[in-house]
C-alpha cells in the first residue's frame, strides 16, 4: 500500500481533499518529498535493496501528517484575561516535511558513528626497538 492523499486524509480524521484540488496537489509534493528524502539517505549510506514497504509506508505517512498539521514554522498564541493580554510565538515546526531520528531508526538508515576516541593501553609487541 503506498502512502496517497487519501491515506494522508484518513490519518488526519478529516475528508478527503477533491481531485485536483490545492490540498491534495499539496499532499501529493509532501508525499514525494519524504520518500526523496528517504531516497537521498539511503543512496547516502549505501544503501541498496527495498526498505520494508509498512514500515515505510509509516514514516512517509507520519513525516506527511505532521507536516500537514503544524506546516509553518512559528505559532501564535494569544491569551487576554480582563484588561491584560499575553502573546506568544512558539516553533512548532521546521516549516518542512521532517523525518525524525525514531523513525530514520526504524527505517534501518542510521549512518553509522565513529568512537570519538580509541586509546590502546597496551604495549604493541611488534615494534622493533
Amino acid at each position: 500500500m503506498a502512502v496517497s492523499p487519501a491515506t494522508i486524509a484518513v490519518a488526519l480524521g478529516v475528508a478527503a481533499p477533491e481531485s485536483g484540488s490545492i490540498t491534495e496537489q499539496q499532499w501529493d509534493m509532501w508525499i514525494t518529498d519524504a520518500e526523496n528524502q528517504i531516497a537521498w539517505r539511503m543512496e547516502d549510506l549505501g544503501v541498496a535493496g527495498p526498505l520494508d514497504a509498512a514500515k515505510l509506508d509509516y514514516v512517509v505517512r507520519e513525516a506527511v501528517k505532521a507536516h500537514a498539521k503544524h506546516p509553518d514554522d512559528a505559532t501564535q498564541v494569544a491569551v487576554a484575561i480582563d484588561d491584560g493580554n499575553v502573546s506568544r510565538t512558539y516553533r512548532s515546526s521546521a516549516g518542512l516535511v521532517e523525518i525524525t531520528d525514531k523513525w530514520w531508526k526504524l527505517l534501518g538508515l542510521i549512518p553509522a558513528t565513529g568512537r570519538a576516541y580509541e586509546m590502546d593501553t597496551m604495549p604493541n609487541p611488534t615494534v622493533l626497538r
